[in-house]
């Protein structure tokens, strides 16, 4: 092919130079490269062209001499192109030694090398050229802007936002549509994107730039984002597009559920007798069915108004309950006094804001909580240290990273005071820089603590030691402190949720029927047995039997007659098992009794006899079949036990509806003693069979009572 290539001159050599580009790779690329020198101008344009498509690594010393020497504006672009090619993804590149960094130190074509850096990308490019945009002029200085604001990663954000607040014109408009645009396309959590989008919003120069925020903050499944975009419902200019944000948020999309509280009902309520134009009708139709539906709960509370610090006071003696206990009354009401003379000299509000001046104690909730999530946003300046007391015990941990003379190079949101025989270091590290505002999401159920920083999860589910008396557990109940540690800091948008954990997963109409949750979605509190296989993983029981763990999981309490409500998710061939009234030792099917949970549409239970498949009496009532839902989709399933009778069921359509005495009294279908059959109470358990599902929203009505 190269003998071909060189008896072949003008237009037909360009056409051949792009089919040997296309069939041979990189062997071609010396003859091709060459053909860039010719003086037959199809021939030297269609070579710059192929270059792209032959050009590695090795070439880079080439083809960046090249793109220094070309002069028309089609030759600069395709080299460009062909630098691209040779040069991302290599490694040394992105360093300061790198070929095309050097290449740029040394040419008066400056302008050529800064357009391909966005496609190199990593620090030290995004720092070379940050460096140019702030210290040249001319061509040179709006090339190195317009790779700011080209740049593939995220990184380049916090230049963009820089050249907001110090630029004007052209610069400031661009960057900041840049900047939107960076975050929005960002792989970061929804909490961080709010974070940023808050931060970029005061630089909005106009109503169409702060409507491009607004709608950005509109797909943001965060609580915030909805607290965020109320103010903007007072300005005329921005209020439809902010009532269209709120709904989206606020509503449950095709993959996600919506919000509710009371906080919710009421803005949504706003935005119905604002919203208006096109399909506005509908919207409104809308929101109000979702409102009819939305469950009757208090959701996210304020613990801050914004304005001033009712609903906070002072800490009593450094905060330790054991110590408050104590106090009688009349001494308590005096020392509370006292502290709160001092909280007021400390801590005051400006501007929306908790502001702590450096001296002092912790602010502490005049309300007591028990179980409940918080939502907090977080500032703290240079050295700082700080922390969330939950329940009146240190501490969820808050500081400054750089202070590694103390550890704190983990990071914000770890169980700071718990023993070292326990977790107390936050799983990675997700502060933003200092002076820059951070969330918490913070979980507590039970002992345990469940810690979001800017949307990453930095705790998972650890028990919190008591600091206090590490001798016993942590208090059931306690208050939420802002801890004060010598350096000024700043909090805002303080919310709470209580939970009461007897009614996670139910309706309002289950609640007012006595139903009471079996699962809090976070932990296994309440739960007995293997607790190594069955674990509880973004609300949901998951079943992993290749964690190690050996046995059942059974309920800490026993139970006769009742009405049991759950959802599971079957995996393919997916084998498991209902235990009720079960005993902890023995095999449930015959100690107690077993009602199936099987995926039996696998081929590997092709053969099952009528009493093994999925909802039957194990060995003695067969189920219906034909019920279950598609492998992989979620089924809801319903027990009722009463004396001998048995009722399952399943997606809406009973499958069973027998009574053991009756089904067993000529003996049972496989034929085998069920001793369990005439238990008159037990334990309520999956039983595993070696294979991964999961369970949900599991509710319990004790018909006993």
């Amino acid at each position: 092919m190269a003998a071909q290539l060189d008896k072949t001159s003008g237009k037909t050599k360009a056409v051949f130079i792009d089919l040997i580009a296309t069939k041979s790779g990189t062997a071609f690329f010396d003859k091709i490269f060459a053909l860039t020198k010719s003086s037959d101008a199809d021939e030297k344009t269609a070579a710059i062209r192929a270059l792209k498509k032959v050009s590695t690594e090795k070439n880079l010393d080439n083809i960046i001499g090249l793109l220094l020497t070309v002069n028309n504006e089609t030759e600069i672009r395709e080299t460009q192109l062909a630098v691209v090619a040779a040069a991302k993804g290599v490694e040394p590149e992105k360093t300061e030694n790198g070929k095309l960094l050097t290449a740029l130190k040394n040419t008066n074509q400056k302008d050529r090398i800064l357009a391909i850096l966005p496609e190199i990308g990593g620090p030290v490019a995004l720092e070379t050229v940050s460096a140019y945009f702030k210290n040249s002029t001319g061509k040179t200085k709006e090339k190195a802007f317009e790779a700011l604001t080209n740049w593939k990663e995220y990184a380049a954000s916090a230049a963009l936002y820089e050249i907001c607040q110090t630029s004007t014109g052209d610069f400031r408009t661009k960057a900041f549509a840049s900047f939107i645009r960076q975050v929005r396309t960002a792989s970061l959590p929804d909490d961080q994107k709010l974070l940023q989008y808050r931060k970029i919003m005061p630089f909005a120069a106009s109503s169409e730039e702060k409507i491009l925020v607004i709608n950005s903050i509109g797909n943001l499944k965060t609580f915030l984002s909805l607290v965020y975009l109320e103010q903007f419902l007072n300005d005329q200019s921005l209020q439809q597009a902010t009532s269209r944000a709120i709904m989206k948020i606020a509503m449950p999309g095709s993959e996600q559920p919506g919000f509710s509280g009371e906080f919710v009902h009421q803005l949504l309520e706003r935005v119905a007798s604002v919203i208006s134009g096109e399909e506005s009708d509908y919207d409104k139709i809308n929101i109000r069915n979702y409102l009819a539906k939305m469950p009757k709960e208090k959701g996210f509370v304020s613990m801050f108004n914004g304005k001033n610090l009712d609903g906070w006071q002072g800490m009593l003696l450094d905060g330790n309950p054991i110590k408050i206990a104590k106090l009688s009354e009349k001494e308590r009401a005096k020392a509370q006094e006292e502290a709160n003379k001092k909280m007021m000299e400390n801590w005051s509000v400006k501007d929306g804001q908790i502001i702590f001046n450096g001296h002092g104690a912790n602010l502490v909730s005049s309300k007591i909580y028990k179980d409940f999530e918080m939502i907090v946003d977080w500032k703290i300046t240079k050295k700082g240290d700080s922390g969330i007391y939950l329940r009146g015990t240190p501490q969820v941990q808050i500081w400054d990273t750089s202070r590694v003379e103390v550890g704190a190079q983990v990071g914000s949101g770890g169980l700071y005071n718990n023993n070292a025989d326990n977790i107390r270091n936050p799983l990675k590290v997700a502060d933003n820089p200092i002076d820059e505002w951070n969330t918490f999401r913070i979980t507590m159920i039970g002992e345990n603590v469940t810690v979001y920083l800017n949307g990453e999860q930095v705790v998972d589910n650890v028990r919190m030691d008591n600091y206090w008396d590490r001798s016993i557990p942590i208090f059931e109940s306690g208050t939420i402190e802002l801890q004060a540690h010598g350096n000024e800091l700043a909090f805002r948008d303080i919310y709470v949720r209580e939970i009461d954990t007897r009614h996670i997963g139910l309706t309002d109409e289950e609640i007012a029927d006595g139903f009471e949750s079996l699962f809090n979605g976070k932990n296994l509190d309440g739960w007995q047995g293997n607790k190594t296989d069955y674990y509880a993983e973004n609300g949901e029981m998951v079943v992993n039997p290749k964690r190690g763990g050996h046995g059942n999981i059974y309920t800490e309490k026993e139970y006769s007659d009742f009405h049991f409500r759950f959802e599971f998710q079957l995996t393919p061939g997916a084998n498991n098992g209902l235990g009720i009234r079960a005993p902890l030792e023995g095999d449930a099917a015959y100690a107690g009794m077993e009602l199936q949970i099987l995926d039996n549409t696998a081929a590997i239970y092709a053969n099952l006899h009528e009493y093994q498949y999925h909802g039957s009496v194990y060995g003695v009532i067969p189920a219906k079949r034909g019920y279950l839902n598609p492998v992989g989709e979620w089924n809801s399933e319903e027990v009722i036990v009463q004396g001998s009778k048995v009722k399952v069921i399943l997606n809406g359509v009973t499958i069973v509806d027998g009574d053991i005495k009756e089904a067993s009294k000529n003996g049972t279908l496989d034929g085998k003693d069920h001793p369990g059959l005439l238990r008159e109470k037990g334990y309520i358990g999956f039983l595993g069979h070696g294979s991964e599902l999961k369970f949900r929203n599991l509710r319990i009505k004790d018909l006993s009572k």
